[in-house]
């Protein structure tokens, strides 16, 4: 029995700024970045857009494009690190507003429930629908990543935002890509790149000690959240090194394989915070599953560093990049980080590049290796359908992303700061954030969206 992707559909947000004008702002040199990092652009929600917006926009269009009987839906799975509550998950938003749309009571026996764990919660999602549609193969499940990577300004990582989602059809028919049932993972309980509960004193900010009660606050400290998280780039880098190295050698041995596992790949899917960040992170693997192995064990620390750089230099790794990472990477460059949706971004980029090349993919493996924070890897592999081309012909991926508006650097600074201006673009065909209620004591906080014909 076969159990995988039938349909996939994507919403990234439509306005960008390009790498350069942020570069050339932050005097930073603009090729380190693009030809350094292969990053060109980067997407910004509009003042209308959240996750949920991201998210109900890639759901939709998954559910139209594919005719789908909301009926057979069983399960709404949503990966994310960009939740907008503590206790009411992306999910139920998403489930409310297919039914505001296509019918009260449509959804009302599936099951809904978001999974975070920093960027590989998608591929938890994921995981988790195929256990479940391999127990139940009459049942169908709708996987869903949506995300919003937001960093400080001026910091490391700004360069590196994105915003959007994609939505994946899960079914025993797939016509994209079938998974097998072998799953390598390795975790570590770090602390590379998190979104911690903060706090600041409440006499910070009323200018007195007497814990005098502040907007229904009694506590003497005021809970701040903050999208922007608190990281390490060079440990988490490392971290992703470690975990993914470990994945990889754990699935190989899953496998029973004696022979270089990636050769056996077609094309090779992972996380990429930047479009380059694979092929900067996989030449350990790529130099310790070598046929010419030129590592003995012996070396020293300094010793096995150089290596791995010779390794990554050489025109053998140059041509194993481009013809194995480098179709995964396109689409990166064009929206920045998507998180959750990192590494299926990286599938349907690759899957359209394969499109528009007119290659013929049929029956090759993918390999994925996916990572999140915190942290952990999971590697496993799927295989491509007879039928992708015609399940992703209608997505014109690359299309799309070419129409995305250019904005100024000022806009983008207020944008980022949240400050009160009105959308860039007029929404069209989508769903947006209405409202948010600030009177109602019972509903305060409560978000509430509309579809705009």
């Amino acid at each position: 029995m076969k159990i995988g992707i039938d349909a996939i559909a994507f919403d990234i947000a439509k306005i960008h700024l390009p790498i350069r004008t942020l570069a050339n702002e932050r005097q930073i040199d603009a090729d380190k970045l693009e030809k350094g990092l292969g990053l060109l652009k980067m997407t910004l929600p509009d003042a209308h857009q959240d996750v949920v917006v991201f998210g109900a926009n890639a759901l939709t269009k998954l559910i139209l494009h594919n005719n789908i009987n909301l009926s057979e839906i069983a399960r709404i799975y949503v990966g994310t690190e960009s939740s907008i509550d503590n206790s009411k998950p992306i999910a139920s938003f998403l489930l409310a507003l297919m039914e505001q749309k296509f019918g009260d009571n449509t959804l009302s026996e599936c099951d809904a429930v978001d999974f975070t764990f920093a960027c590989i919660g998608g591929v938890d999602a994921l995981h988790n629908c195929i256990d479940f549609v391999r127990l139940n193969p009459t049942k169908k499940a709708i996987v869903v990543t949506t995300d919003i990577a937001k960093y400080d300004l001026n910091s490391t990582g700004e360069y590196t935002q994105g915003a959007g989602a994609l939505a994946m059809l899960i079914t025993i028919t797939p016509k994209i890509m079938a998974f097998e049932n072998l799953w390598a993972t390795n975790t570590k309980g770090l602390f590379d790149f998190f979104k911690p509960l903060r706090a600041i004193p409440k006499s910070a900010i009323t200018g007195n000690k007497n814990n005098d009660v502040w907007f229904d606050n009694l506590e003497a400290e005021i809970s701040i959240h903050k999208d922007q998280p608190v990281f390490d780039g060079q440990y988490s880098n490392q971290c992703y090194i470690h975990r993914t190295r470990n994945a990889y050698f754990s699935f190989k041995k899953l496998k029973n394989s004696t022979s270089v596992l990636y050769n056996s790949w077609e094309n090779i899917i992972m996380h990429l915070p930047y479009a380059f960040q694979g092929r900067r992170m996989l030449s350990e693997i790529y130099t310790l599953d070598a046929e010419d192995k030129i590592l003995s064990g012996n070396e020293t620390a300094e010793e096995y560093q150089n290596l791995l750089k010779e390794t990554s230099k050489s025109e053998a790794y140059k041509t194993f990049v481009s013809e194995k990472l480098q179709p995964a990477e396109l689409a990166s460059s064009l929206i920045g980080n998507l998180y959750t949706g990192s590494v299926f971004m990286g599938l349907l980029s690759a899957l359209s590049y394969f499109h528009d090349q007119e290659k013929n993919i049929s029956n090759t493996t993918f390999g994925f290796l996916a990572y999140g924070s915190g942290s952990k890897s999971k590697v496993f592999e799927g295989t491509i359908q007879p039928d992708w081309k015609n399940a992703i012909k209608h997505i014109a991926l690359f299309e799309n992303l070419a129409s995305s508006q250019e904005i100024d650097f000022r806009s983008y600074e207020k944008l980022h700061k949240k400050e009160p201006l009105q959308s860039v673009l007029s929404p069209k065909n989508e769903w947006v954030l209405e409202r948010i209620e600030d009177e109602k004591p019972n509903l305060i906080g409560a978000r509430y969206y509309k579809w705009i014909d």
